[in-house]
């Protein structure tokens, strides 16, 4: 699939982020009428218009998942062995270390237990959840292989479904997180496969009656804004609710942010060394480090939801995770680009 770079909206998303912010809290604060208002819209802890905004952002993002891809799974092998290693057994657990290190120990002092907890389940389900979309980006702006980063998304999309319950079940369990399972296991359902096999379903149609060309360069382009405009509606409900909390607690933000960018350019390193170290090319190295550091927060943010609900810390924790996304891996872009004449070899093998 042809490649773009980073559009206008996702190049500021950080900006973006901080403006639905800002909106969302003065709703909470001045119009506290609308927040009660949509949470008369939920099911089963679940807000209705939340969830179909989370929908609208995931469905977009799997149209370009290409599952025949994983035919072509053998020819970057170790590249591939670097991104499922690094994705799901390491990621999750350092970052549920580093989130315990500073919730728990660092910040003892200023947050109460439950209030960690809380942010410690948020940065889980950031930690256990690879990104699917915008690696098609960072890997662009890289110049990674794009067969390569085709087939590490559709195999992590695949993994996800099996690993993500068990490793956010675990890990929250024995931080003493009490675990809805059936709510946890639904969600990856409504927001992993239905839209997983609706972008599948749409793919194989459109394709069968207007041709690949039509699909990517047409149909997929169509819904460019959609994710964005999704996200950022979702956050200003979140905001919303959460408006009087984020008031009397403005210094928690930062709180969550400084472990969440930490993980990042950890995970990141740990692959991209890795890739260096097992002389695989750039192309291969860049998209193996970028698909770990970057996150499924658009998962993340809506099991969050269905679990703790809107005004939870948790949520908190997995909106940051949106805040700081943009500018850390630009960042992390800049590093790969410059560091390209480590990678000498020509030839994945």
């Amino acid at each position: 699939m042809k490649q773009s770079g980073i559009g206008f909206f996702e190049r500021y998303l950080t900006l973006w982020v901080l403006l639905c912010m800002g909106l969302g809290v003065a709703i909470g604060v001045y119009l506290p009428q609308v927040p009660h208002f949509l949470a008369k819209f939920e099911y089963a802890n679940v807000s209705i218009p939340v969830a179909i905004l989370i929908w609208l952002m995931i469905y977009p993002m799997m149209l370009k998942v290409d599952f025949h891809s994983i035919k072509e799974v053998g020819q970057n092998p170790k590249g591939l062995i670097i991104t499922w290693v690094t994705n799901w057994l390491i990621k999750p657990f350092t970052m549920y270390l580093i989130a315990l290190f500073f919730f728990f120990v660092l910040y003892k002092a200023i947050l109460p237990q439950e209030t960690a907890r809380q942010y410690l389940a948020g940065a889980v389900l950031l930690g256990a959840a690879p990104c699917t979309a915008m690696v098609f980006v960072w890997s662009h702006l890289t110049k990674g292989n794009p067969a390569y980063t085709l087939v590490q998304v559709a195999t992590n999309d695949l993994i996800i479904l099996a690993a993500f319950v068990p490793i956010v079940g675990l890990l929250l369990g024995i931080s003493g997180i009490t675990i809805p399972w059936m709510t946890l296991f639904l969600s990856v359902v409504l927001f992993v496969v239905i839209p997983l096999g609706a972008g599948w379903i749409s793919r194989v149609l459109i394709t069968k009656r207007r041709g690949l060309h039509y699909f990517e360069q047409v149909f997929i382009p169509k819904f460019s804004n959609v994710t964005i405009t999704g996200l950022l509606l979702t956050l200003i409900i979140i905001f919303s609710f959460q408006g009087r909390t984020i008031v009397e607690n403005p210094l928690h933000i930062l709180l969550i942010a400084i472990p969440l960018i930490l993980q990042t350019f950890l995970i990141f390193f740990i692959a991209y060394l890795w890739a260096k170290a097992w002389k695989l090319p750039h192309d291969v190295a860049a998209p193996a480090g970028m698909i770990g550091a970057s996150n499924f927060f658009e998962l993340a943010v809506a099991v969050a939801i269905s679990i703790f609900g809107l005004q939870s810390g948790a949520t908190i924790a997995t909106v940051v995770g949106v805040l700081v996304e943009v500018p850390v891996m630009l960042t992390l872009v800049r590093i790969a680009n410059n560091t390209k004449r480590w990678f000498k070899v020509p030839v994945a093998r």
